[in-house]
């Protein structure tokens, strides 16, 4: 039977998604992945159980692209310098590329976001919060990216706050370390298998 002391405690998964993570994704049809990012679904999927056996929420972010006319996406000026081979259907609102991947879903909450923290112009917070979630348990990618972001907006939103470390990665380990050093200030940091529920 669930727990009602996790009913306030939500796994947020940052942009596991098709198109980042699965070979078949935007990402890696251009040959852009880490072994450090590929090994993240089947490693939090142990904890999503845990999680959803427990009664707490499993809330995943959606990076999105945004099609405009002729579905050319709109793409920030920076990303389109990072990612060059981004263009249509990628990351496309209800496309297979934009959904969370098959080992980790479903998701009991799913909220799309167009840049880095998952609470810029999004409605996580306001979904949070009608929810009852205070906890959240943070993993995904990227570590020094759309991570370090969402940790931080949640501090100043008075979440409570816990980075898994080996639930996160970057697209090499020396940056994905240094992120989570810094985030140490402001997040409990903790492993998967050491979180307490």
């Amino acid at each position: 039977m669930p727990d009602p002391s996790t009913a306030d405690l939500a796994l947020l998964l940052c942009d596991l998604q098709n198109d980042f993570i699965h070979p078949r994704g935007a990402y890696g049809r251009a040959g852009q992945s880490a072994p450090e990012i590929a090994a993240l679904p089947p490693r939090l999927a142990p904890l999503c159980a845990r999680v959803r056996a427990a009664g707490g929420w499993i809330v995943s972010t959606h990076f999105t692209l945004v099609p405009g006319r002729g579905g050319v996406p709109f793409i920030s000026p920076h990303l389109r310098r990072l990612r060059p081979f981004l263009g249509a259907g990628d990351f496309a609102p209800g496309s297979w590329g934009q959904a969370l991947v098959d080992e980790l879903a479903p998701a009991d909450l799913s909220v799309e976001k167009v840049a880095f923290s998952a609470f810029y112009m999004s409605r996580l917070e306001w979904v949070l919060n009608r929810a009852g979630v205070r906890r959240l348990l943070v993993a995904g990618i990227v570590t020094n990216g759309g991570v370090a972001s969402t940790v931080r907006d949640a501090q100043v939103r008075d979440y409570a706050v816990t980075l898994l470390e080996d639930g996160c990665a970057a697209f090499d380990t020396a940056t994905h370390r240094a992120a989570v050093e810094a985030l140490r200030p402001v997040a409990q940091v903790t492993t998967i298998d050491a979180v307490s529920l």
